[in-house]
């Protein structure tokens, strides 16, 4: 092991020691891990967090939108939901895939791959003609919309030291916040200077545009030692036995110890992730039909939930390295149950709900924080890929099952009632999952 710690100064060697570094007990502020990083790492860094705010900007255009189209096409609320389903179920597929090639081929190619694959199909959405093709061109873009995460987590995760990881990838977890607040405000932009039935079309095209100049930036950005090991590289490996380095097979993650690892990992996500989408998919929608307010007006309410969800995302990686993953995770989703509930079933002013927007999105949201490097921290470097990438996926294409069903209820319940149905169970499956689970703070990727 030392002839590692050993090589010269190399930016792959600066990552390895990274890894094995010892992090000063009073640096514990939330932006210590970036005042550590060597220029390569920072160059990663940037890249996952781009990558990720574009993935959220190119989802979250349809649920603002979608009030829009049920309108245009007489789509019933049930049928759009379930082109949200549709996406994430690929994107369970997609991330799965995603992340076995990242284990054979490489992080940063396959990130690569999935940023120009969901660039591809985000144009086509805007230039469908009817439902059923934007509901083919969502489920497809899913794929690329699922694998950039399974990709760009593992990167950042193996890159980042064990006590700084969890605020590294919590904050690249933050970019959704971002990308999900540029689609609002290009909702805005979009519906203040075109007609409806040109706006939708217009938001999904520029959509696509930024992610063109993210495939430029990937080519700068270095594959982590610590998985060039893992596949016996040559270049980064001087232990002949390192390089007959054995292939991780597709389903080597369902089998001996790591199955029941694989099994609570997704139904975690799934609690995780069944709670963000019943949410964030419909609440625009319950802000124009139960509340009444018009697209440019909701854009304030939307705007208070997303500040919340970034602030939430921030705070949830500091305390994801600070206390320890299960302690974010348990404290969010108690709390993230009150909101939700406050928020739909109260009888309140326009001007109390304003407000409360900001404890939704900062409790409903700022767990996914630790979701990464939680995941990162519970497989071995030869399948965290795999493991990672069906973990987070599958449950969240599971976690899709919500937005259709929400849709479903409403139409007998009303769909404040509907939302809080399914978040809140959502959220109870979450902390009952998190309990069989181990704590991983502060782990090092080497000795699992």
């Amino acid at each position: 092991m030392a002839q590692f710690q050993s090589r010269g100064h190399d930016a792959a060697a600066d990552n390895n020691r990274a890894e094995r570094a010892t992090v000063p007990d009073h640096d514990t502020g939330l932006a210590a891990f970036y005042r550590q990083m060597t220029p390569p790492e920072r160059r990663a860094f940037w890249t996952c967090f781009f990558g990720w705010g574009l993935d959220a900007l190119d989802f979250m255009i349809y649920p603002l939108v979608i009030g829009t189209i049920t309108m245009l096409w007489h789509v019933e609320a049930s049928i759009a939901g379930l082109a949200v389903t549709v996406t994430l179920l690929t994107s369970a597929i997609g991330g799965w895939l995603a992340g076995y090639l990242a284990d054979r081929i490489g992080r940063v190619l396959t990130l690569q791959l999935t940023v120009g694959w969901f660039c591809l199909f985000s144009l086509l959405c805007a230039l469908a003609q009817n439902f059923d093709q934007l509901m083919i061109a969502r489920g497809l873009l899913g794929f690329g919309f699922g694998g950039e995460w399974a990709a760009g987590a593992v990167l950042i995760g193996e890159t980042i030291r064990p006590a700084y990881r969890g605020r590294a990838v919590g904050s690249v977890q933050s970019a959704w916040g971002v990308g999900w607040g540029a689609a609002a405000l290009l909702q805005a932009v979009m519906f203040l200077l075109l007609p409806p039935h040109l706006a939708w079309r217009a938001m999904f095209a520029a959509g696509a545009v930024p992610a063109v100049m993210l495939l430029f930036a990937r080519r700068y950005v270095q594959e982590p030692r610590i998985a060039r090991r893992a596949r016996g590289d040559e270049s980064m490996v001087a232990a002949p036995a390192a390089k007959s380095a054995k292939a991780p097979s597709l389903f080597e993650i369902f089998t001996g110890p790591q199955l029941r690892t694989t099994v609570l990992g997704a139904i975690f996500v799934m609690g995780c992730q069944g709670g963000y989408y019943a949410i964030s998919t419909w609440i625009p929608t319950f802000l124009k039909t139960e509340r009444h307010l018009s697209v440019i007006n909701s854009t304030g309410y939307l705007g208070f939930l997303i500040a919340g969800s970034i602030a939430g995302y921030l705070t949830g990686a500091w305390i994801s390295d600070r206390y320890g993953r299960k302690t974010l995770f348990v404290s969010f989703a108690i709390i993230a149950i009150v909101s939700v509930l406050a928020y739909t079933q109260l009888a309140i002013g326009n001007s109390v709900m304003l407000w409360l927007g900001f404890p939704l999105g900062f409790f409903g949201s700022g767990y996914l924080a630790g979701v990464g490097p939680f995941l990162t921290e519970i497989y071995p470097t030869r399948l965290r890929g795999s493991g990672q990438g069906f973990c987070y996926n599958f449950g969240r294409g599971m976690g899709a099952i919500f937005p259709t069903l929400v849709g479903v209820f409403a139409k007998h319940f009303g769909l404040s009632t509907a939302i809080a149905i399914f978040a809140v169970f959502a959220y109870a499956l979450m902390l009952a999952s998190i309990v069989f689970l181990p704590e991983t703070r502060g782990i090092k990727l080497e000795d699992i």
